[in-house]
């Protein structure tokens, strides 16, 4: 039997219980995403965006579902309190891929901002949802999306109207949660109105050391002349296989700054499609990863110019150990007519062992002739001559080697406009460069 042929069995025996237990908008979308599926099936080595990670081979084990949604015995604002001195922040909960709404406490957001579960917003503003949800991810395209858009049942929405300015930035936390072998599906729908402005940061853990796979579909529209802020930040453990795929729409004169870090993780895809449709439009994505043993991070992007004068601003950075593997793909594409687009692409990374693996792709696909764009990419081992210089002022070969590391990555750090959030990942990564737990103070997850 083939991979596939196990989740078609079991969504054609549990379709009822799976739409009876979501929302009318997600259900709406789940039938045709079956059929996309069934026709892709799961993404391969020979797809051109996939060929350095197997996907297919991780849907292989047998995973539990909560299809019926039955009630995790958690309470994350007992067990989770992550002290990040000086930022305080509106908290949000998914547990696996449920939106936890008990015992949530006033988050004093402005008048007419949204935070919630899918199910939860359907009850209240269901042609919000309708209107947005799953136009942007193309289930017809990719058989991940197509998989997840056909078996997630719940998720988060975070909708800011014109002009409202969110002061507090808003944290959600994805806690993965079981006594057995877990598959999670989830969805995420941001939307900022003209001239709205919010900063998301998302942070994964995992609770349990079982085998965890978790899929998540991102949907982000960015209204003109709107500022979004989206800090992801990932620190698992082994056995987790996170699947992300993000879609970026932004309008006319809008700002968007992405930044995803992997501290610690098993195996990471992240998929991040950015699409510049209104003049003036500018987007800086970064990204950063720190791996070693056996752990796998596949970033791949795509930014679209689709019309003239937007900007683009991309940089990534890895550290590889022991037998890591690092992948980075990048396209950007200057469509037809797109003129004095502005785009600068660079990847730098790091193989601290002879076993460490680093792929990396950068790419322009440019059909106007009055741009300019550049890319660039290398792979390197730490600066011999420095570590040397610096042995000779008495620094040890371990502290070397660790200022050379945490220098390398700070740049991507400090594209954070949080003061309190970069300052607590310059801790985080010291700390993960020194092998030590990342357990934040008062926090029962970080580990």
């Amino acid at each position: 039997m083939s991979v596939e042929q196990q989740y078609i069995d079991l969504f054609s025996q549990q379709k009822d219980s799976i739409c009876r237990h979501s929302t009318d908008v997600l259900n709406l979308h789940r039938e045709s995403a079956f059929g996309h599926f069934q026709q892709l099936g799961f993404p391969t080595r020979k797809q051109e965006n996939y060929r350095y990670i197997d996907i297919s081979k991780f849907f292989e084990p047998d995973y539990g579902l909560n299809l019926n949604r039955l009630e995790i015995p958690v309470n994350p604002y007992e067990v989770f309190k992550c002290d990040v001195p000086n930022m305080s922040t509106a908290l949000y909960f998914v547990v696996n891929d449920l939106c936890y709404n008990k015992d949530c406490s006033d988050s004093n957001l402005p008048e007419g901002v949204i935070v919630g579960g899918f199910n939860e917003v359907a009850k209240t503003h269901p042609e919000l949802l309708a209107k947005y949800y799953g136009k942007l991810a193309d289930s017809s395209k990719d058989g991940v999306t197509a998989f997840n858009t056909a078996f997630a049942q719940d998720g988060i929405v975070l909708y800011v109207p014109k002009n409202v300015i969110v002061d507090k930035p808003i944290q959600l936390v994805n806690i993965l949660r079981s006594g057995v072998n877990l598959m999670v599906n989830r969805r995420v729908l941001i939307i900022l109105e003209d001239g709205a402005q919010a900063c998301f940061l998302v942070c994964d853990h995992a609770m349990d050391q079982v085998k965890f796979l978790s899929t998540q579909i991102t949907e982000v529209f960015v209204g003109e002349n709107a500022m979004f802020d989206l800090y992801e930040l990932e620190s698992t453990h082994t056995n987790v296989v996170r699947i992300n795929n993000m879609f970026v729409k932004q309008a006319s004169n809008s700002h968007v700054h992405l930044n995803g870090m992997t501290l610690h993780n098993g195996v990471t895809r992240n998929s991040t499609h950015v699409i510049l449709a209104g003049e003036g439009a500018e987007v800086n994505l970064c990204g950063m990863a720190i791996a070693d043993k056996n752990q796998q991070i596949d970033n791949n992007t795509m930014i679209d110019h689709a019309v003239p004068n937007c900007t683009s601003n991309e940089l990534f950075k890895y550290v590889l150990d022991d037998e890591a593997i690092g992948i980075f793909a990048g396209l950007v594409l200057v469509r037809p007519g797109a003129q004095h687009t502005n785009s600068q692409q660079t990847n730098r990374n790091l193989c601290l062992t002879r076993e460490a693996r680093m792929y990396t792709r950068p790419q322009l696909e440019i059909y106007a002739d009055d741009v300019k764009c550049s890319h660039g990419a290398t792979v390197g081992q730490l600066d011999e001559t420095a570590l040397f210089y610096m042995q000779q002022r008495g620094i040890s070969i371990r502290e070397a080697r660790l200022l050379l590391m945490f220098a390398f990555v700070n740049e991507v750090i400090d594209t954070i406009r949080l003061d309190a959030l970069k300052e607590r990942l310059h801790m985080l990564v010291e700390k993960r460069f020194r092998g030590e737990l990342n357990k934040c103070h008062g926090c029962a997850i970080c580990k």
